[in-house]
C-alpha cells in the first residue's frame, strides 16, 4: 500500500471544507471511543472503522478527537499505513490536527521508518504552529534519531530556546539507542547545567548508555542521580532494572545484587537482568541458582531469560543442563525458541564435541542460521579437528558472507593442524585470487577455547 503525501496539504489546509459536513460540536456518543480503545484485533477495528464511515460519524462530529481515536487504534495495532492514510483523509476533510494527533502520527511513522514522510508531517506541524509543543517536538526528535538523521534531531532541539524535559529525554534516548553513548552523556551534562532534574525516562536511557561504555566510575555517579528523581511512578521499577543491567555490563555483579536485594518489587526483567549479568561474566552457578529462585518466586521467565540461562550453560559446558532448560522453555513455558536459543545450543554442543548433534540442530532450525551460528559450529570444528564438517560449514559461510575471508582463514588453520599442506596452499590461492579486502574490526565468531 503506497504511503500518502502530505506536502501538498501544508499550505491550503484552512481552505479545505466540505459544506455538506455538519459542524456540530455536540459531544459524540461515548460508545464509539470506548469500543475503539478496547479493540485488540485488527479485523474488529476494520469493522468499527467501516461502521464509522457508513454512519457518517466523522462528518457529524468533525472533531480531531474522533479522528485521533481511530488513528491511535490503527497505530496501536501495528497498522501504520492505515493510520497514515486516515490522517490524510482527516486533512482532506478540513479537520486540522491538534497536539494529540501529531504524536500519534509520529508513532505510526516510526513503525514505517519513513523519514521523508516524517518531514512532510513536520511541515504540517510547523504550518499550524505545533512544532514546539513538547510532545510533538520530542516525537520529531525521536523519529529523526531512529532514522539516523542526528543532525536533524539536534536542529529540532536547538531551535527551541526553552526545551522541556521530554525533548531532552528524546535526544538522550535517541543517542543512547543509536550507540552514541558518550553523546548521550554529554547531552545529560548539558541538561543538568541548565537546571533540569532527570526523571525515570532520563535515567533508563543513561544507564543503558553507561552499560555500553562499561565505565564503572560513570555508573557510580549515575547511581547517585537516581535519588534525585522525584515521583518516578511507573518508571520506578524500570529504573532499578536498568541499574542492575548497567552494573552487570560493567562487571560488578556484587553491586547489581545489592540493588536487586533492596528492591521491594521485582518483575521478570529484574530477575532476567541478574541471570544475564551472571551468565555474561561466566558465573554459571549463580546464574542457574538465580533462575531457580525466580521460578520459586512464581515469576514466569520469558525468552530473554532463557537466553541468559542457556548462555550460562555454554560458559559452564553443562550439556545435560542445557538440554534440560531448552526442553523446559518449549514444553513447560510454551516459548518458541528463537535464533539466539538455537545459537546457544549449537555452541554448547559444538564445544562439547557433539558435532553431529550440533549439525542436526542447525539443519532442523525453523529459521535460517546466521553467521554467528555457523561461526560457532566452525569454531567447534577447529577445536575438535573435524575437517569434513568444517568444509560443509565453510560452504554455507561463504554463501552467506562472500565478502569475508573468515571461513577461509579458519579452514586453512584446520588443514594446517592436520598437516594437510596441499589444502592449505589451495585455500591461500583461492584467497589471493578473490583479493579479499579486510573489513575493519570484523572477524569470524568462533570458539576461543
Amino acid at each position: 500500500m503506497p504511503l500518502p503525501n502530505f506536502f501538498h496539504l501544508t499550505k491550503p489546509l484552512t481552505s479545505l471544507h466540505f459544506p455538506h459536513f455538519t459542524t456540530s460540536t455536540n459531544n459524540p456518543p461515548p460508545r464509539i471511543a470506548t469500543l475503539l480503545s478496547n479493540c485488540t484485533h485488527l479485523p474488529l477495528l476494520h469493522q468499527l472503522h467501516a461502521h464509522v464511515i457508513t454512519t457518517n460519524f466523522l462528518h457529524q462530529h468533525p472533531l480531531p478527537f474522533n479522528w485521533n481515536n481511530i488513528i491511535r487504534s490503527y497505530t496501536r495495532l501495528n497498522a501504520p499505513h492505515k493510520a497514515l492514510h486516515l490522517t490524510l483523509s482527516m486533512l482532506r476533510a478540513g479537520v486540522l490536527p491538534d497536539h494529540y494527533t501529531i504524536p500519534i502520527v509520529i508513532k505510526a511513522l516510526c513503525q514505517t521508518f519513513n523519514v521523508n514522510l516524517g518531514k512532510q508531517v513536520h511541515s504540517v506541524a510547523i504550518k499550524i504552529g505545533l512544532q514546539s509543543n513538547e510532545y510533538c517536538e520530542s516525537g520529531f526528535i525521536s523519529l529523526y534519531c531512529k532514522a539516523g538523521e542526528f543532525g536533524s534531531a539536534r536542529k529540532v532541539f536547538d531551535e527551541n530556546p526553552d526545551p522541556k524535559l521530554g525533548s531532552w529525554n528524546a535526544v538522550i534516548g535517541g543517542f543512547s539507542q543509536a550507540g552514541m553513548a558518550r553523546d548521550a552523556v554529554g547531552v545529560f551534562v548539558e541538561m543538568r547545567r541548565r537546571g533540569f532534574k532527570p526523571d525515570g525516562v532520563t535515567m533508563v536511557s543513561l544507564t543503558s548508555a553507561c552499560g555500553s561504555i562499561g565505565d564503572l566510575g560513570l555508573a557510580l555517579q549515575l547511581h547517585k542521580c537516581f535519588f534525585q528523581v522525584e515521583d518516578a511512578g511507573k518508571t520506578d521499577i524500570l529504573m532499578w532494572n536498568s541499574l542492575i543491567d548497567m552494573y552487570g555490563k560493567c562487571g560488578r555483579m556484587d553491586l547489581a545484587n545489592r540493588v536487586f536485594a533492596t528492591m521491594e518489587e521485582r518483575n521478570v526483567s529484574s530477575w532476567t537482568s541478574m541471570i544475564v549479568g551472571y551468565a555474561m561474566h561466566g558465573h554459571v552457578k549463580e546464574a542457574l541458582e538465580c533462575f531457580s529462585f525466580m521460578r520459586e518466586a512464581g515469576v514466569k521467565p520469558n525468552y530473554v531469560t532463557f537466553i541468559g540461562v542457556l548462555s550460562a550453560c555454554v560458559h559452564g559446558g553443562t550439556v545435560q543442563e542445557g538440554r534440560y532448560y531448552f526442553d523446559m522453555m518449549k514444553n513447560v513455558y510454551g516459548i518458541t525458541p528463537q535464533l539466539q536459543h538455537y545459537g546457544c545450543m549449537v555452541d554448547l554442543l559444538g564445544r562439547a564435541g557433539l558435532l553431529d548433534e550440533a549439525r542436526k540442530m542447525v539443519e532442523e532450525m525453523p529459521m535460517k542460521p546466521n553467521s554467528i551460528v555457523w561461526g560457532c559450529l566452525m569454531g567447534a570444528c577447529e577445536k575438535h579437528g573435524n575437517v569434513d564438517m568444517a568444509e560443509w560449514v565453510a560452504k554455507h559461510l561463504q554463501a552467506l558472507e562472500p565478502w569475508s575471508d573468515g571461513s577461509y582463514v579458519v579452514l586453512s588453520n584446520i588443514y594446517a593442524n592436520k598437516g594437510m599442506w596441499k589444502d592449505v596452499e589451495r585455500i591461500r590461492s583461492i584467497m589471493k585470487d578473490k583479493k579479499f579486502a579486510k573489513v575493519p574490526a570484523y572477524s569470524l565468531t568462533t570458539n576461543s577455547d
